[in-house]
């Protein structure tokens, strides 16, 4: 009787999950040592989130930023179950699926990510967007096609959380909306991207000077009704018309997680090692927003895609090192820099002895996301549509 292979199981499919199954396929495995590799996620579809905000513009397509699990994972030996996680049992080492399925595993990753925490705000459940899947910009451009397709002057949104995404986000509805667009950021801190270095932070505050959104700081959410919100600045609270909230801050750890009996930080996040084992568990691993993180250096890394990224090389490696009796690698985190979209055709960068913005910051920031996009065949299509995309819509301008 031939012996089961030993089953890897990785729970959620984005930047760490995804990374880790398609780097674990590429080591040199014997026939015999082989593992079974089963990539877990409740969606179809892999997002690569620093371009979500593209979608809201029209400058990149779906597709593009978005390709199917089975297309990324075809000819990798990947197996990939599209279902949701409902329980863990680190006893049995099953994992349990809402299909009714249930997986065995030797090793498990733990990756799926981070929720945006929708609670604490009365009326923020019930009337604020996040912005953080693809379900959730689906959301938004249904939102944005009523409102431009009603018949007042002006479409006020309220965007809560002056960090990346909330910047990010301010910029492009600015844009997108033009002149009927009455946006504010509202960041109950003193600074807008208060751990960005000072040239991206000056870069995208002159971008939101120019696009006209108000800023709303030292500002904190009271309360949002259907068509208002109400803001607390200096002990004084004042109610505001609105169409639209979009709420960006914060994270939660999935509550699948939370119910697991491992160790973890204030913020409930796992504590690992810096092998990223956890802690009393090495047979597990846990990457991205739901880890808590010491590098070999000893510093906590952000909840970054580059540090998912990273993550997933060494989490790969480290798991195929333990399966063929080699040394585990300490993660060791390498910071790349930063890059930002801040509207149509505007970008800012500083990383690598570069301070860019404008069209050279946004040139570079497509080009280093098209290198980090998960797999050659889909780098290819998606650049060659870059580069013909702007040639055709020139050809068409020429035929009007």
């Amino acid at each position: 009787m031939s012996q089961q292979p030993i089953r890897i199981c990785i729970l959620g499919g984005g930047f760490a999950g995804l990374y880790t199954a398609l780097r674990l396929s590429q080591f040199p495995w014997t026939e015999t040592g082989k593992p079974d590799i089963v990539l877990v996620d409740q969606h179809d579809r892999f997002v690569f989130l620093p371009l979500l905000y593209e979608l809201m513009t029209g400058e990149l397509e779906t597709w593009e930023i978005a390709p199917p699990f089975s297309e990324l994972l075809a000819g990798t030996g990947v197996h990939f179950q599209q279902d949701t996680v409902t329980t863990i049992n680190l006893d049995t080492q099953q994992v349990n699926l809402q299909s009714g399925l249930t997986l065995s595993y030797d090793r498990l990753v733990l990756a799926l990510g981070g929720e945006t925490p929708l609670t604490g705000v009365p009326g923020a459940s019930e009337y604020a967007l996040p912005f953080r899947t693809l379900a959730d910009a689906y959301r938004l451009e249904e939102r944005l096609r009523v409102l431009e397709a009603g018949e007042q002057d002006s479409i006020r949104v309220a965007i809560v959380g002056a960090g990346y995404s909330g910047v990010e986000l301010a910029c492009k509805l600015a844009d997108r909306l033009g002149d009927r667009g009455r946006l504010r950021l509202v960041e109950k801190g003193e600074h807008v991207l208060r751990s960005s270095p000072a040239f991206n932070r000056e870069a995208a505050l002159r971008a939101l000077s120019e696009r006209q959104v108000w800023l709303d700081l030292e500002t904190s959410v009271a309360a949002i009704g259907p068509h208002d919100i109400s803001l607390n600045y200096k002990n004084t609270t004042d109610t505001l018309p609105v169409d639209l909230v979009l709420w960006t801050v914060g994270t939660r750890v999935p509550t699948v997680v939370q119910k697991l009996s491992l160790k973890t930080n204030a913020n409930g996040q796992i504590v690992t090692h810096p092998t990223l084992q956890v802690v009393d568990h090495p047979e597990i691993l846990a990457l991205g927003d739901l880890a808590a993180v010491h590098d070999a250096a000893g510093q906590t890394v952000p909840s970054t895609a580059q540090v998912a990224i990273q993550q997933a090389d060494y989490a790969a490696w480290n798991l195929w090192a333990d399966l063929t009796q080699r040394p585990l690698l300490p993660f060791r985190y390498h910071p790349l820099g930063e890059m930002l979209t801040l509207g149509i055709d505007n970008a800012t960068l500083t990383g690598l002895g570069l301070k860019l913005d404008g069209l050279p910051a946004l040139l570079l920031r497509r080009l280093a996301y098209l290198y980090r996009l998960p797999s050659r065949q889909h780098q290819l299509r998606v650049g060659f549509n870059w580069i013909t995309r702007p040639l055709a819509d020139w050809l068409l301008s020429l035929s009007r």
